[in-house]
């Protein structure tokens, strides 16, 4: 069965938005191939029913990322995206609505959910990289800190018991044997796709418009000729 997503990408053929999109696709697979090796080899995945880093947090997104998160609802929960496109977001996603639920949220937040976002598929870089990339010292060498929600007492019983400290790359290598994707490499494959771009909106304010901008573009093919 032909992926939802990429009807959408093909639909967008020869368009910049579609290029972006294709584009991003791609940043994403490679991304989660990175990761996967990570989680796999070094064993370092989130714990189960954590979803912390969606409390008191909403991401503000660069335009390839929106356009990214926009085609992925409208492929994959139309009746969202519609809703989304009439722009009234508290009214569909009030800020905390499940019960258990005492801080406010990104509205895509679900605890319900396995991974605690409606939108898995389409979620922005920043939580595909949230506890699951390293960055760089002042050397520009690879270092990595445990997501500063993981529980102490877990991190304590790897076989090399850890704490909430950054460890170097021959340390991160040392105890994992191998170490993960590094953040400002991911976003400069992003940014240099697309310079003069850098500039990031809140969630709620830009999603709407952009769905409504596919909408339209997606109107426009449906109807021509060419």
């Amino acid at each position: 069965m032909e992926n939802p997503l990429e009807l959408i990408i093909e639909k967008l053929s020869g368009t910049q938005e579609g290029e972006t999109i294709s584009y991003i696709d791609g940043i994403y697979s490679e991304l989660g191939e990175a990761q996967k090796k990570w989680y796999e080899e070094s064993g370092f995945t989130c714990t189960d029913g954590c979803g912390s880093c969606c409390h008191n947090f909403e991401p503000d997104l660069l335009e390839s990322e929106v356009l990214y998160m926009a085609a992925w609802i409208i492929s994959f929960d139309e009746q969202k995206a519609k809703q989304l496109a009439e722009g009234d977001v508290e009214r569909f996603f009030p800020a905390a609505e499940d019960e258990g639920v005492t801080s406010k949220t990104c509205i895509f937040y679900n605890h319900k959910n396995p991974y605690h976002c409606s939108i898995y598929g389409g979620r922005p870089f920043i939580c595909r990289l949230f506890g699951a990339s390293g960055a760089k010292d002042k050397n520009g060498k690879l270092c990595w800190k445990p997501c500063k929600f993981y529980p102490a007492e877990k991190l304590a019983q790897f076989k090399v018991p850890l704490t909430h400290r950054q460890y170097n790359l021959e340390e991160v290598q040392s105890i994992f044997g191998t170490s993960p994707p590094v953040m400002s490499d991911v976003m400069e494959k992003v940014v240099n796709n697309n310079p003069g771009k850098t500039e990031t909106v809140p969630l709620r304010k830009i999603l709407p418009e952009t769905i409504r901008r596919l909408y339209w573009i997606l109107s426009l093919t449906a109807n021509s000729s060419s």
